[in-house]
């Protein structure tokens, strides 16, 4: 068992520091809303600490799940970022889903501290955060990422290095867009069976056990059909990992036709209203136009 630090405790990382803590290891959490961390503690035991830098003092792992690049640069650099409390050696594991871009200043900028950098977005959702069975993808160092896939199987029911600095980011980047024409895909099949007049559950049923079968299927096809979004993996993240992906593509050369259509369709999403609705609420679009 090991000391480790978490920073952010929102829906993925509240879950995930407490299965760290359930797994044994000393668990020193910030959250920027002192509150949330004060009830974390409470749950769970460990310690809170006024600052990243307060958190990470001292201890050989610290972990991150927080929005987006401004955010993460926020809790590691700077007076009272993570990286100016670390020791010497210690490994900063971050699971935000953000540009590789900033996965590999990070990674430099720890380097030039004697810390190591592991890249490791995850996938699963909150569901997934909640019953430790994430899928993680990691950029960074082998033998950094042996020492700490230990502590990631926590909260993870499979991790894997996908290459150096940025690789875990560039591999979720995949994820979102294949994510993102599947559950286009199932809005549209399904909204064509409605109209078609067919019993939809039986559709469901009877396509699920074939070529068409996936996990957006299996977990939102049936509440896609009653119009129940107010869950799951929310609208304004999809759009805030597609704009990352976008951006990516556009300095790569890689095309993304269908993540940009998409992208342009969750934003009619966001103008009804529903920025925090789950990603399956596209089918919206569809079933009310």
């Amino acid at each position: 068992m090991t000391s480790a630090a978490f920073l952010g405790l929102g829906v993925m990382g509240y879950p995930m520091a407490g299965h760290l803590a359930r797994a044994g290891h000393k668990v020193t959490v910030f959250n920027r809303t002192a509150a949330k961390a004060a009830a974390w503690v409470a749950a769970h035991g460990g310690a809170s600490a006024p600052t990243p830098a307060a958190a990470a003092a001292g201890v050989d792992f610290v972990f991150a799940c927080v929005g987006n690049d401004d955010d993460l640069r926020a809790v590691t650099l700077g007076p009272d970022g993570a990286f100016a409390g670390m020791k010497p050696g210690a490994v900063f594991v971050d699971h935000t889903t953000t540009s590789a871009r900033v996965a590999r200043e990070l990674a430099a900028a720890a380097r030039e501290r004697g810390l190591a950098f592991v890249d490791a977005p995850v996938s699963g959702g909150q569901a997934g955060a909640e019953k430790g069975q994430l899928t993680v993808m990691c950029g960074g160092d082998p033998a950094v990422y042996e020492r700490v896939e230990p502590l990631i199987a926590a909260f993870a029911r499979f991790s894997r290095l996908m290459g150096p600095s940025g690789a875990g980011q560039l591999t979720k980047m995949v994820n979102q867009i294949c994510i993102a024409g599947l559950v286009q895909g199932l809005a549209e099949g399904l909204n064509f069976g409605a109209k078609a007049g067919l019993d939809m559950e039986a559709v469901l049923e009877t396509i699920s056990k074939g070529a068409a079968g996936s996990w957006q299927m299996d977990n939102r096809g049936q509440t896609m059909l009653r119009g129940e979004f107010d869950f799951g993996f929310a609208v304004d993240w999809m759009r805030k990992d597609l704009g990352i992906c976008l951006d990516e593509a556009a300095r790569n050369g890689a095309r993304l036709p269908v993540a940009a259509l998409v992208d342009q369709f969750y934003g009619q999403v966001q103008g009804r209203g529903g920025n925090r609705w789950d990603t399956s609420s596209l089918i919206d679009l569809l079933a009310r136009d």
